[in-house]
């Protein structure tokens, strides 16, 4: 498993730096702030949801490689997103849980369709900029 998370690793560090910006704001949203508030059980399943998709991510690094195909790691998104969708009004968005809660959904939500975008890529052909995901 540690030589998946430094394969995957490596593979982040390869791409451009918009690219990497990107993805470590996706583990700001859904690693680190989470942490802020793990007494919230939204807080809890974001970083479930993180943790399950990371280990499809390292499987997938180690059986394919850093291609497109891990659009799918954020396959837990979904049904995280639908569930957060059902409890927004429960948290104003202009609290801080509420900020964030707004922000990982709306930062989520970009990603899945990007994610799409790529695994339908892969699964098309497109292996030539497979190195890239998402690019």
């Amino acid at each position: 498993m540690l030589q998946s998370m430094k394969e995957l690793m490596a593979g982040i560090r390869s791409l451009n730096i918009g690219w990497q910006l990107w993805v470590m704001m996706m583990a700001a949203v859904n690693m680190l702030l989470p942490l802020f508030f793990i007494q919230q059980l939204e807080a809890q399943w974001t970083l479930a949801a993180f943790f399950a998709g990371a280990t499809l991510g390292m499987a997938l690094v180690k059986i394919q490689g850093f291609t497109r195909l891990l659009g799918l790691m954020h396959i837990f998104w979904i049904p995280l997103l639908l569930w957060l969708w059902g409890r927004l009004s429960l948290w104003p968005a202009g609290e801080p849980f509420g900020m964030w809660l707004h922000t990982l959904m709306a930062i989520n939500a970009v990603s899945l369709i990007i994610d799409a975008v790529d695994v339908v890529r892969y699964i098309s052909g497109d292996r030539e900029g497979s190195k890239n995901p998402g690019r």
